[in-house]
């Protein structure tokens, strides 16, 4: 396993087909069988990510662009699309929990397909206009195959944009509070070889979540929200995570050296 927790190689990544359908049974509905203040809020229509996703994404999109078919990874009610929701056209979301499944997004219908077990997109070649997976490819075995297809569905100059954790979240051998059985981050440089395997093109790169967590405990008693939901903080974190990039470790066990930002939000295009 050191391989793995030291942030060579990637829990999953190269498993057998047997191995991923386990791993998709478990995390089918993983997420939403979670206790979560999250899942709470998002059932009345809040949600929690908005300025974060501005801030680090849609901001770099074009402003004058409409998009004809746009995919959201694992993108639950489609909350996420939003700020972006009147230049899209068509709105497709993969996604594999029934209990999270919105019919429509404001007067947006919204396109549910269910992921094949095995990664494949059953969408055609150069499809999408743009792609989303907003803290969603980390509970996928292997993503390097999924990111490969998500590459081939996108049409030329189209955008995909990334926000993942980059930390082990733990040891996931065993249970951890408030997380599924499977999720892991997804180590920058593994993510970053990626990118490159398949000729991405990097437009942003921005890193986020650090002691996010610590912020949250300590501001929970006086905030309705959690305080990364909030833009001044967001903003605030936008600035500490690009002094403390430098010290990022995939995992410790040391909580008192998680000091450094624990999430990448990455806009990439197809070139």
């Amino acid at each position: 396993m050191e391989d793995y927790f030291s942030g060579k190689k990637l829990y999953g990544d190269d498993f057998s087909l047997n191995k991923i359908t386990e791993w998709y049974k478990q995390e089918e509905e993983g997420y939403s069988k979670l206790e979560s203040r999250e899942l709470e809020l998002l059932d009345k229509g809040i949600y929690l990510y908005e300025h974060i996703n501005k801030v680090h994404g849609y901001k770099y999109l074009d402003k004058s662009k409409t998009y004809k078919n746009v995919l959201g990874i694992g993108s639950a009610t489609g909350h996420e699309f939003l700020p972006i929701l009147d230049r899209i056209e068509n709105l497709y979301i993969l996604e594999p929990s029934d209990k999270l499944q919105g019919q429509k997004i404001k007067d947006k219908k919204i396109n549910y397909v269910k992921p094949e077990v095995n990664g494949d997109l059953i969408f055609e070649d150069n499809f999408f206009d743009l792609v989303t997976s907003f803290g969603v490819l980390h509970h996928i075995p292997n993503v390097s195959h999924v990111m490969k297809e998500i590459h081939r569905a996108m049409n030329n100059d189209g955008v995909f944009m990334l926000r993942e954790p980059i930390v082990s979240m733990g040891d996931w051998r065993y249970p951890r509070y408030g997380l599924t059985k499977n999720e892991r981050g997804l180590p920058i440089k593994y993510l970053k070889k990626n990118i490159k395997v398949l000729n991405f093109k990097t437009i942003s790169e921005n890193y986020c979540f650090t002691l996010s967590s610590f912020f949250s405990r300590f501001t929970q008693k006086f905030l309705s929200k959690p305080i990364y939901a909030y833009k001044a903080y967001v903003l605030f974190d936008k600035y500490l995570s690009y002094c403390l990039k430098w010290n990022i470790k995939y995992h410790t066990e040391n909580k008192f050296k998680r000091v450094y930002p624990q999430s990448v939000f990455l806009i990439l295009k197809k070139s």
